[in-house]
């Protein structure tokens, strides 16, 4: 049989024995370096001893400094009071939820989707409810798929622009045209997950939610410092909201831990005042690997993919390699054990609501990921 890939990944190079046994392109974190202006500003809330325990809904300076970030997204209505910093954006989400969701209230989330959507939806008391985006008109989302799909138990309609795992961005007019359907609707609430919104290969930004008219205090967004900006495992995060919605998930928050460690605000500070150029560097350091993967994977036949504006992901359809005698869903998780026994780890699309595709990441050194290809061909091969 012929070969799949360019024949630059053929073989494996002579330093494949460094590789780690597993090569893991399912993680959701990037192999970005802490942006020195972070971490000195970090270490100097630490020597000047401000480790004071701050207010529960974060630092005011990091809240201003946020707000005047939106402020340039044609968000002039943003202030302090509509922000809390949260322990990542995992907490944000919850926080939100738990604040607004009631008994029985259904989150309507367009899927393919972040495979830990459902379980923070569960853990808040609320019922998640699918709106099936298909592949083949580029995960489109019309507006009249949302009116049909919102019922009188549809409290939130959730969605994360970037995408994950599709890295699809959903564009002014498409965002305006969704919220001529939601704005009929004033009990619901609209809730944008933007933590990839500086990840963009796109001509256009990518669209704010709270630049858009807001008659009812629908929108609500999450967002975050580990995915554009790399403070990985630092653990801060934000949420924006109508104040009263601030205030009720800031007590959730006082009752239940306990404000971000001063430290942490202060990098994100410095992240959140440095954002374009932390981004700007991430995208010139992604460039490369993207470019791999995309070509890498336009080679290998059987293979099909929506070309991804945001993230750095690509969401890749590999139902041809699937038996047909096989549940769909045990079908993928074969395929994603037998890649990963093959050295390779991927995130099974089956978690994302879309069983025969994988999640894969570019964001790691360009040698392992041209090794994690070489090995991923090799799987696929003998799968066909």
């Amino acid at each position: 049989m012929a070969a799949l890939l360019p024949d630059s990944l053929q073989t494996a190079p002579p330093a494949a024995a460094n590789f780690p046994a597993v090569i893991n392109l399912a993680s959701g974190y990037g192999n970005f370096a802490t942006p020195a202006v972070a971490a000195e500003r970090a270490i100097a809330a630490i020597q000047a001893d401000r480790l004071l325990q701050g207010p529960v809904e974060g630092l005011l300076a990091l809240r201003e400094a946020i707000g005047v970030n939106f402020h340039r997204q044609n968000a002039p209505q943003v202030t302090p009071v509509h922000i809390m910093i949260t322990p990542g954006v995992k907490a944000a989400l919850f926080a939100l939820l738990k604040t607004i969701l009631r008994p029985g209230d259904e989150v309507l989330v367009p899927t393919p989707n972040w495979f830990g959507f459902g379980e923070l939806i569960t853990q808040a008391g609320g019922i998640i409810r699918p709106l099936p985006l298909a592949p083949s008109d580029g995960y489109a989302l019309p507006p009249e798929a949302l009116e049909a799909a919102i019922t009188p138990r549809t409290r939130v309609f959730l969605f994360s622009n970037p995408n994950n795992p599709t890295g699809r961005i959903y564009q002014h007019d498409e965002i305006e045209a969704l919220l001529t359907v939601t704005r009929r609707h004033p009990g619901l609430f609209v809730l944008s997950d933007e933590i990839y919104n500086l990840i963009n290969f796109s001509s256009a930004p990518v669209p704010c939610l709270l630049a858009f008219p807001d008659p009812h205090g629908q929108h609500l967004v999450v967002n975050g410092f580990s995915k554009s900006l790399a403070l990985i495992g630092w653990g801060v995060g934000y949420l924006v909201a109508p104040p009263a919605v601030v205030q009720a998930a800031a007590g959730g928050q006082f009752a239940t831990g306990a404000a971000v460690p001063v430290p942490n605000q202060h990098a994100a500070l410095a992240a959140t005042e440095h954002s374009a150029a932390i981004a700007k560097e991430l995208l010139v350091q992604l460039a490369p690997t993207r470019a791999l993967l995309l070509e890498a994977l336009s080679a290998l036949s059987g293979v099909r993919f929506v070309e991804p504006e945001g993230t750095y992901y690509v969401f890749a359809d590999l139902r041809h390699f699937l038996p047909p005698t096989q549940l769909p869903a045990e079908a993928s998780a074969a395929l994603v054990a037998k890649l990963r026994t093959g050295g390779v780890d991927v995130v099974d699309g089956a978690t994302c609501d879309a069983p025969g595709f994988v999640r894969i990441s570019y964001a790691l050194p360009e040698p392992e990921l041209r090794e994690a290809l070489r090995r991923l061909q090799v799987v696929l091969l003998e799968q066909k």
